[in-house]
């Protein structure tokens, strides 16, 4: 499970480096499909796991407006505010926690429960950035799990 949110953190990097090849009015330009663009379908990623880790933690839920976030380094700055809180708890993770219940209103989850979703929300949410990025004419940045160095 660690070595999926590492996998994610590094494509997500390089999607903010591909990223940089654009206007801010390309990067929140409408789109078909998800959060509608690209800028607020990558602040979306960073919000909902964090979001899920707070509730797993404990704390308060972000309170955040897409359109506050206008600029990929807006997005980026809020990515690195909230990215070693995120992975101190991730790295600190042990299946001990996997069984604990979350009980948010009137759901439960488990605590594993909950990572795996975290993971294959980012992981959904790629690949729309990869088909607009075909749209756009541009190679998607690669979803290879191989050759990353992870186990």
């Amino acid at each position: 499970m660690k070595n999926l949110f590492l996998y994610n953190w590094m494509v997500r990097q390089e999607w903010f480096d591909w990223c940089k090849q654009f206007s801010n009015e390309e990067l929140l330009a409408e789109r078909n499909g998800g959060i509608g663009n690209i800028l607020h379908t990558l602040l979306h990623i960073i919000v909902v796991e964090y979001d899920w880790i707070q509730d797993l933690k404990g704390g308060r839920i972000a309170e955040i407006r897409a359109n506050d976030y206008k600029t990929l380094e807006d997005v980026i700055e809020l990515h690195n505010k909230w990215h070693e809180e995120i992975e101190e708890f991730v790295m600190g993770w042990h299946e001990d926690l996997d069984k604990i219940e979350l009980i948010l209103e009137d759901d439960k989850y488990t605590y594993g429960e909950v990572l795996n979703h975290i993971i294959v929300h980012e992981i959904h949410h790629i690949g729309q950035l990869s088909i607009w990025a075909r749209e756009l004419g541009k190679e998607p940045i690669t979803a290879n799990y191989i050759r990353r160095g992870l186990q």
